[in-house]
């Protein structure tokens, strides 16, 4: 007997012989058997009287879907009282009525009082009608249900043990659902001392410690306790400091609080005394069931949001509840690293801005004098990449990193640090309101950003460097390149920690989800995909809450006009195409205008690309001009990412930029012309975030544009649009300043009137 927080509690499981519980949630996905434990709550409805028919066949129909994915599944279920209260009061009722019709009269009727119910009489008239419903739904999905009650006896007595295995075996074998619930009718008052006398056992009193026996007893892969709670808070849940446990590791009782018992079923009294009974077999029995080899998460079954698919999510390894695991991590949890990176965010803010513009520098020699152990890292990181065989050509090309790409790097963290003198607090509006009553609009940072990379090397120290200069706190969540990325991070903190805010940014290890990052709305105020055009729609549809800046696609086109010049044509195309062909600025689609068709200059284009072994598409008016076509092109919407694009033809201007509109993702388009006229047209009617007249995609980009880097290229319309660096990280704030000013000064009858009038800025520091 080991014991926590002065409570003696069993370590041993009677008898468990398979192997140890899964350490991490997404690893739930390969559960086999699981027992869903369904509490009075889930069951029933809010007024206590009744089944909710609804959440029950919801839950019926997640079970069946994971029973037809091929695993073995067993429902244990309360819900047998408040159904069997539910037939009882209609039957004293009626009764009741009938007598009083009799002999009151009618008008009595609404007098009638309802005696206290017996739980077990209500749980004897309850059982049948529940299992009948279960049989109903289950038999929607072709699936056969059976009912089992049971009792602590059945456990303690050797022969009624295995005879209980061997049921339940069998019926698994079958592909029949056992519905498992304690025989309440004939239970004995809960008692809530009684196994603290006993050794490697765990008594059956409530359907809590009967799952928790159950899953041992049948060597379960997973427990998933669904009941009216979210899981393990904390502090008092409701309380305005209550968080939830995501994880929770034995030895952390004392971190947890709880509250008054379930407001329906048998389970749990309410005092001193209802409450070590709710610790001892909703978390006690929990903990039993992990030492046992047995999984455990206990989450909200009542949600209306979540309880349509809180059985699956919990299958998939999404964060839902509290999940119990032995295996506990060596560094911080990402709820915890969320709140480094705030905190360390606020300090990071409050440092001067030459200290803040120190730090980059610092963090750019160091990117220099580094550079050998940080080659090597990445050496692995492309030698794993390969021997894995997972990633494509182009993208092992974005993986590489040179020694002329670290002193880019360095050279664009220096200029991020030149032009962040003035960023944060810099006052961009005043007006005075009235006398003595001053309004000033200022700059301040965003809060915490979250930048999810896949494989670009520089995009750690970029955004880094972007977030101190800001003075945001950062959490990244890195791709393909962990060597790398760890030393890049230990550098960046290495930097920070010259000002004592190392915290500041946070590199992500742990296995978290990228759908469970976007989930954290009350740690994360803005989302920076860095990636495949997957990955951002990805985020943009898993992100709760929480807004995104990026672009889903590079779609970026060049328009050859009839005007162009011969000698600028094929240097610009070669460039936007074959430069960086992985590139999300990349060209990938080529507008011609039609007259220069079968011209040389439509000749050299088309060798060029040849030379460069760039594979064309034909668009459909293009095809329909040639004997002997490209393949023709499977939409007009395709981001290649490759030494491949598309070619189409169009009759002018105004149907590029029509095409453009229709088939394009605002990111980067480009006009070739000597045409002033034309070209402006272009400029001003491509509703893109880039638009460029006789240059290449390829100078949109960050660095290229003198903001020393980029967080990425946005192509929505608020907030920030094209590459986003400083300016695009802050936000505003509004300071008043006055000398007891009060409104109702400024009303009809008062003393004082509003001013609004402009005054001039403080003096920006251009050095």
């Amino acid at each position: 007997i080991r014991c926590w927080s002065n409570i003696p509690f069993i370590t041993m499981p009677l008898s468990r012989a398979h192997g140890k519980s899964f350490a991490h949630r997404s690893e739930l996905k390969h559960a086999k058997r699981i027992v869903v434990k369904l509490g009075s709550a889930v069951v029933t409805r809010g007024d206590e009287c009744g089944l909710a028919l609804g959440r029950l066949a919801s839950i019926v129909e997640q079970v069946s879907m994971l029973q037809n994915q091929g695993r073995e599944m067993m429902i244990v279920t309360s819900g047998a009282v408040a159904f069997g209260k539910q037939r009882l009061r209609h039957e004293i009722l009626l009764s009741q009525s009938v007598r009083q019709a009799l002999h009151s009269g009618q008008n009595q009727l609404k007098d009638m009082a309802i005696p206290v119910l017996e739980a077990r009489a209500c749980a004897a008239a309850g059982q049948s009608g529940l299992m009948a419903l279960y049989e109903a739904m289950f038999t929607q999905y072709s699936i056969c249900a059976a009912q089992i009650l049971v009792t602590n006896l059945d456990f303690h007595d050797e022969q009624k043990r295995r005879n209980l295995n061997g049921t339940l075996h069998e019926l698994l074998r079958m592909n029949i659902v056992p519905i498992i619930n304690t025989n309440d009718a004939v239970v004995p008052p809960p008692e809530p001392n009684s196994d603290l006398q006993g050794v490697n056992v765990i008594s059956v009193k409530d359907n809590d410690s009967l799952a928790a026996r159950l899953a041992v007893e049948m060597k379960t892969d997973l427990l998933i306790v669904l009941s009216d709670v979210e899981g393990l808070f904390d502090s008092p849940p409701g309380s305005d400091d209550a968080k939830l446990i995501d994880i929770f590791y034995p030895g952390d009782q004392q971190s947890v609080t709880f509250g008054t018992k379930s407001r329906v079923g048998m389970g749990g009294m309410e005092g001193k005394e209802g409450i070590f009974f709710f610790f001892f077999f909703f978390l006690g029995g929990a903990l039993w069931a992990l030492q046992g080899g047995t999984s455990v998460v206990i989450a909200n079954g009542t949600h209306p949001k979540i309880s349509g698919h809180v059985i699956t999510d919990i299958v998939e390894g999404k964060k839902v509840g509290t999940f119990f695991s032995e295996v506990k991590p060596a560094g911080p949890t990402v709820e915890q690293q969320g709140e480094m990176a705030r905190t360390g965010g606020r300090t990071l803010a409050a440092l001067q801005p030459e200290q803040r513009a120190e730090i980059i520098y610092r963090l750019a020699d160091l990117l220099t004098d580094q550079r050998e152990e940080i080659l090597l890292a990445n050496k692995k990181d492309l030698e794993d990449a390969e021997n894995k065989g997972r990633l494509a050509l182009p993208l092992l090309k974005r993986l590489s990193l040179s020694t002329s790409k670290l002193n880019s790097l360095a050279i664009g963290l220096r200029q991020i640090a030149a032009s962040s003198q003035d960023s944060v607090g810099r006052v961009i509006r005043r007006t005075r309101i009235a006398k003595a009553l001053d309004l000033e609009q200022v700059t301040v940072p965003i809060g915490v950003l979250l930048v999810i990379f896949e494989s670009r090397p520089d995009c750690l120290p970029q955004v880094s460097a972007l977030a101190i200069a800001s003075g945001n706190g950062l959490l990244l969540k890195g791709g393909k390149a962990a060597h790398r990325n760890k030393i890049l991070h230990q550098l960046t903190q290495e930097a920070l920690s010259i000002h004592g805010v190392k915290d500041a940014v946070q590199l992500v290890n742990t296995r978290e989800e990228v759908e469970d990052l976007c989930r954290l709305d009350k740690l994360i105020d803005l989302i920076i995909p860095r990636g495949s055009s997957q990955l951002v729609r990805n985020i943009q549809k898993a992100a709760k809450g929480i807004p995104v800046m990026g672009h889903s696609e590079g779609i970026c086109h060049v328009y050859v006009d009839t005007d162009a010049s011969v000698e600028k044509v094929t240097r610009i195309i070669r460039d936007s195409k074959c430069e960086y062909p992985a590139a999300c600025n990349a060209l990938e689609t080529l507008l011609i205008h039609r007259d220069l068709l079968r011209t040389p200059l439509f000749d050299q284009i088309i060798d060029m690309l040849r030379v460069e072994q760039v594979k064309i598409h034909a668009g459909p008016k293009f095809a329909s001009y040639l004997t002997f076509s490209p393949s023709e092109v499977k939409s007009l919407r395709t981001e290649y990412g490759d030494l491949e694009c598309c070619i189409e033809v169009v009759d002018s201007v105004h149907e590029a930029v029509e095409h453009i509109h229709k088939y394009g993702s605002s990111h980067t388009d480009v006009i070739i012309t000597e045409n002033e006229k034309t070209a402006e047209f272009f400029l001003q009617h491509v509703d893109s975030a880039c638009v460029f007249w006789n240059a290449s995609t390829r100078f949109s980009d960050g660095y290229r544009f003198g903001l020393g880097a980029e967080v990425g290229i946005s192509t929505s319309r608020i907030h920030a649009r094209g590459p986003v660096g400083i300016e695009g990280l802050l936000t505003t704030k509004w300071l008043l300043r006055g000398d007891n000013h009060v409104v109702s000064d400024f009303s009809e009858h008062g003393s004082m009137k509003y001013l609004h009038e402009s005054l001039p800025l403080p003096q920006r520091n251009t050095n």
